[in-house]
């Protein structure tokens, strides 16, 4: 087990925004944490990635685990350049006026390890997103929603992380764009990168996670192997189209 949620109650503020949800990460998996808007998904992703005040969500009761470690007392920095796990965001959240290579060397900057493994992730970036490569010197503003969020993806990457939270990586991409992004993911894993996902189109989620969890204003209502998310009446109703 490589992350574990356990019992963990988050507020902002007076409001309590997840009420006691527990779930785990293995190493090597895709796992997608499903539910409608306001369900507490991207406060979950949040919480793991420990952001810091005033925009994070307060952690009252339970405990993050990583590798055996808890998360409570670890700065965001630390998450990333220590741990080597890393957010793509919801909305991409690149730096626009930047071009494509600022972002991605950007990325970089708490990394200690050599020049050469910089240089070997941004090749792996380039091979996945072989469009990014060829705007390397473009400003990020002017690229389509589908190369922001391939740039999202590769800023993360270019942490050096090899665990990855994705927060909706399908808004506002077309079908065929939406499906080559998981098409990406799915050979990210496969090279050995672990992911959790979180995703409004639950059936595409389900096609490419291995395991799932179904949160529903703040708990944990469902959960089980892809399969059988994808055969739970309650998740085939509410997500599923019937």
């Amino acid at each position: 087990m490589l992350l574990s949620v356990e019992n963990l109650h988050v507020k902002y503020g007076n409001i309590e925004a997840l009420h006691g949800i527990t779930f785990h990460v293995n190493r090597g998996e895709i796992v997608t944490l499903i539910g409608a808007n306001g369900a507490g998904k991207t406060t979950t992703l949040l919480t793991v990635m420990r952001l810091p005040p005033p925009e994070a969500p307060k952690v009252t009761q339970g405990d993050i685990r990583y590798d055996g470690q808890s998360l409570l007392s670890v700065e965001t920095h630390d998450v990333v350049r220590k741990l080597h796990m890393d957010l793509a965001p919801e909305g991409r959240r690149i730096f626009g006026n930047l071009t494509v290579m600022e972002n991605l060397n950007l990325a970089t900057y708490a990394r200690t390890d050599s020049p050469e493994a910089r240089a070997k992730d941004l090749d792996r970036v380039f091979t996945l997103f072989p469009r990014l490569s060829e705007r390397r010197k473009q400003r990020s503003e002017s690229l389509s929603g589908g190369e922001q969020q391939m740039l999202a993806v590769g800023r993360a990457l270019m942490t050096g992380c090899d665990f990855i939270l994705l927060d909706e990586p399908s808004m506002g991409l077309a079908p065929l764009l939406m499906y080559e992004m998981f098409r990406t993911l799915k050979k990210l894993n496969e090279e050995g990168m672990t992911i959790l996902l979180v995703e409004q189109n639950a059936k595409v989620a389900l096609d490419f996670a291995h395991r799932g969890y179904v949160l529903d204003t703040g708990e944990i209502v469902a959960q089980g192997s892809s399969e059988e998310l994808r055969h739970d009446p309650m998740v085939k109703k509410a997500y599923l189209g019937g």
